[in-house]
């Protein structure tokens, strides 16, 4: 019979309070709370009652009771009272890690694999139903301390991150998750960027309007999640293909809106993924946007197939820095530029080019030649397309001043 279980018991208290020490050395919110002494006595009775709680249950391969999680859940209430943050969550969820591995390894004896096994066995089918108690209490305290606006940023981000914390956040907020997300972010560039009143705002507009939740990255970015499948108050599509028409409407809906709502030119880029693994998604997502021409008035979000050629350019920096020297070329005029973008728009279609700019088709005529002229590349020719095509395209980003 080993001896584990007693051993960790008699280290309770002692193991609490070098893990409460740990938290306020490596965890700057934690050492700040520690100048409240009430505060402190709290955390620390929760560890150490966390871990009398668990070698008393654990023997037996006992579950947390209902008590058990409701007092994990005020815990977590009162760290998100405290605004606590989701990135010291993640810190104190690695040492706490690092830390329990430690305490099982010190107490343990060479005649404890029985009840080792037992210990982790019951860590790992309770410990995650511990954690959602704690997450749920945490996103319940947030909501009595944070607006709607800030709310829904936060799950954002935090389903941005696959985060773990996404479902109680998502209870907190009052928002039904999908299981796919169209990863939608939209560029505002320049200076000033939008106001931080405007920002919460138009998130709150576009929840209201659309049921989609939404974050800024930085005064200039808006990331969406527009879910992939639609609700089914307007039908459940009949065919598999619809479900991506579906979506894609809804993601074209709401570019058009948020652009609207900003009343400034910005680039939209998009991509799908499911939760969890939306993170590499978001990366993919806004390397689109930084290439994507900018509109206006925005009609939708550009894919990957849209601008595959400008990312892999924009990835080369030599390839970039001479496309940069066609753009400078075709600057020089006259308006080559928006000239070149609606004749391949229109895909080479002179008619339709004419009518698009507004200008006569002789007109339009002069200004291809001028750009062959300029660049010593036929703009009706493939080479045309491919070199020209792309150089308006990065010019058309707004990332380049072109002098």
């Amino acid at each position: 019979m080993g001896t584990l279980f007693g051993e960790l018991r008699r280290r309770a208290g002692r193991n609490a309070r070098r893990e409460i020490e740990t938290y306020e050395r490596e965890v700057p919110e934690y050492r700040a709370m520690s100048n409240d002494p009430r505060a402190r006595e709290e955390t620390l009775s929760h560890s150490v009652w966390l871990r009398l709680r668990t070698v008393e249950l654990a023997p037996d391969g006992l579950p947390l009771t209902a008590e058990d999680l409701s007092f994990t859940a005020s815990v977590g209430a009162l760290r998100g009272e405290q605004g606590v943050s989701l990135v010291s969550h993640r810190r104190v969820a690695a040492l706490n890690t690092r830390l329990v591995l430690r305490e099982i390894h010190e107490a343990t004896a060479p005649d404890d694999l029985s009840e080792l096994m037992s210990l982790t066995g019951w860590i790992a089918s309770q410990g995650r139903r511990g954690v959602d108690a704690y997450l749920g209490g945490y996103a319940e305290g947030q909501k009595r301390r944070l607006p709607f606006a800030a709310r829904l940023q936060l799950l954002t981000r935090a389903l941005l991150a696959d985060e773990p914390s996404v479902p109680g956040l998502a209870r907190g907020a009052g928002v039904l998750l999908h299981d796919r997300y169209a990863v939608t972010v939209l560029r505002v560039p320049g200076e000033p960027g939008v106001p931080a009143e405007r920002r919460d705002e138009t998130v709150v507009a576009l929840w209201h309007r659309h049921g989609v939740p939404a974050d800024w990255h930085d005064p200039g970015e808006l990331t969406a999640l527009v879910p992939v499948v639609p609700q089914a108050s307007g039908g459940v599509p009949e065919r598999p293909e619809q479900w991506a028409e579906a979506a894609d409407e809804r993601v074209r809906s709401f570019v058009r809106d948020a652009a609207g709502a900003l009343g400034r030119p910005c680039s939209a880029g998009t991509g799908t993924g499911r939760v969890g693994a939306l993170a590499g998604t978001h990366a993919h997502a806004r390397h689109i946007s930084l290439v994507a021409p900018l509109q206006s008035t925005a009609h939708r979000a550009h894919t990957l197939a849209d601008v595959f050629v400008e990312l892999g350019a924009s990835s080369l920096p030599r390839v970039d820095a001479w496309l940069y020297e066609v753009a400078r070329q075709l600057a020089r005029g006259p308006s080559l530029i928006p000239t070149l973008d609606a004749y391949y728009r229109g895909d080479m279609n002179r008619s339709r080019a004419a009518a698009a700019l507004n200008i006569h088709p002789r007109t339009l005529d002069y200004r291809l030649r001028r750009a062959r002229e300029l660049t010593g590349v036929d703009p009706c020719s493939t080479r045309g397309v491919r070199v020209l095509g792309t150089a308006v395209a990065r010019t058309l980003a707004g990332l380049w001043e072109l002098r």
